[in-house]
């Protein structure tokens, strides 16, 4: 599949380039942004990954920097450090209002070594906490007209002396020649060149990537930080779960953003059932999504009966990965012993899906597949063994149902 950027110098007044902005595009055949401003948040995640893994940084800039657009979500979460201040800068869009949390966030940001720009700048004194801990402001030489080109840079250096100043939007010599009169340090505009489509091939998934990200849940000990930093390494995969704790499915008052944050306040069986479900996503990504929402489904209405279940004490979770490798070898086209060989999971989760006789969690399936079949008196018949009553089984159903209803609009 193919996929495309576009990259826009910005040079210094020798014509020395000293990076570029790197824009989001469609395709190949219209060089300009076509999502709307509420997707910017997208396309940055989509610049970030194209740049980090599908293309490489090295081929898009070299040793020069990368200018990334910043939205406000992405700018209070700490997605940040999937990058690295040695390549890219940060570049806060105009729309951003200079908040308490936006001040903050680019106070850290400064003291973890990124350069931090503000695009489309127009001073106004809301903005004068703010400028303390910005590097260059860009100024947009298309809205900016006479001497404001000029007031604009003597406001900012009254507050932020060491401020540097980048000229966007140039498209004449004579522009440029005035930019240069008035002390600004870097330019960026048509006059020098347009931006330019770079054409790539996205890396197919790496499903192997995302069944050792269950490998390692299952790993005996769970450590926030270890799975912090396992979430941290895939740029979706930590969007992904800051979308998903600030969505409506949970109601914390105030904003989540550090994937630290997002660890802790869901626990450890929370976000594994939500690691597993993301997960499924890149893995079934070239089979029928009903496959996936199989797998899901069975997922969880295994966890829902094992929780309504008067004997015994079992694991939820380990029905809930019960059911959703249920199909694995659906999805993979590939032996469901051979795949569970190169997973560390729970031996009573592998011996329900191959082993030789029935366990708790292989008769939990069972029980799982036939009510989805409408055998209604063999399903009741068997729940009836774990005392869980047919009441159980169809309030277990719908719930189920509703959670995958509320859970895939989320992802």
């Amino acid at each position: 599949m193919d996929i495309f950027l576009a990259r826009q110098p910005i040079i210094d007044k020798s014509g020395r380039v000293f990076g570029y902005e790197i824009l989001f595009r469609n395709s190949g055949d219209s060089n300009k942004y076509e999502m709307s401003y509420e997707d910017g948040d997208k396309a940055t995640i989509r610049v970030m990954q194209n740049i980090l893994v599908n293309m490489g940084v090295d081929r898009i800039v070299g040793n020069k920097k990368a200018f990334i657009n910043f939205t406000e979500n992405i700018l209070e979460s700490d997605l940040y450090s999937v990058v690295s201040p040695k390549n890219v800068v940060i570049e806060i869009l105009e729309g951003i209002s200079p908040t308490e949390k936006v001040i903050n966030s680019c106070k850290f940001l400064k003291k973890n070594g990124f350069i931090v720009v503000l695009d489309d700048f127009v001073f106004n004194n809301t903005y004068v906490e703010l400028l303390k801990f910005v590097d260059s402001i860009k100024i947009d030489f298309l809205a900016t007209k006479g001497e404001e080109r000029k007031n604009v840079i003597d406001k900012a250096k009254s507050i932020n002396p060491n401020l540097k100043f980048i000229a966007e939007k140039v498209e004449t010599l004579k522009d440029f020649d005035e930019a240069v009169s008035l002390g600004y340090s870097y330019f960026q505009g048509y006059y020098f060149s347009k931006p330019q489509i770079i054409k790539g091939k996205k890396i197919p998934v790496n499903k192997v990537i995302y069944l050792n990200l269950i490998k390692e849940l299952n790993s005996s000990e769970f450590s926030v930080e270890n799975v912090e930093n396992l979430i941290k390494k895939d740029v979706s995969l930590s969007y992904e779960m800051l979308k998903l704790i600030n969505s409506a499915k949970y109601f914390f008052k105030n904003k989540i953003t550090s994937i630290r944050q997002t660890v802790t306040l869901l626990g450890e069986r929370e976000v594994k059932k939500w690691i597993y479900f993301i997960c499924m996503k890149p893995i079934c990504d070239d089979r029928p999504q009903v496959v996936m929402i199989e797998s899901l489904f069975r997922a969880e209405f295994s966890e829902l009966l094992v929780e309504r279940n008067k004997k015994g004490s079992q694991y939820p979770m380990n029905a809930y990965l019960t059911g959703i490798m249920s199909l694995m070898d659906v999805i993979l086209q590939k032996p469901l012993y051979e795949i569970l060989d190169e997973l560390v999971i729970p031996q009573e989760v592998k011996c329900a899906l191959v082993g030789k006789e029935k366990n708790y969690y292989s008769k939990i399936l069972d029980i799982v597949i036939a009510y989805q079949k409408g055998e209604w008196e063999k399903s009741i018949m068997m729940a009836s063994c774990f005392d869980i009553d047919k009441e159980d089984l169809a309030v277990s159903y719908l719930k189920s149902i509703k959670w995958l209803d509320d859970a895939i609009p989320e992802l």
